[in-house]
């Protein structure tokens, strides 16, 4: 199993972990609703659930169902 010859600092290892996340912006704009949400998840907008610009869940058609 390989063994470091010297300690490498903590603080070079968390730098080198971090940099590249708060580069990145985590908020998306849907293109369909203009609707502002988190990458990756599905959000609600005017009783519609959204997800990648498609209608999952319509609250109206449960409601009548």
């Amino acid at each position: 199993m390989a063994h470091p010859k010297r300690k490498i600092s903590k603080t070079r290892r968390d730098k080198r972990r971090t940099h590249v996340k708060a580069a990145h912006s985590q908020i998306a704009v849907d293109k369909t609703t203009g609707e502002a949400h988190l990458y990756h998840r599905a959000h609600w907008h005017e009783g519609k659930l959204f997800y990648k610009g498609r209608v999952l869940i319509d609250s109206a058609e449960e409601a009548t169902a």
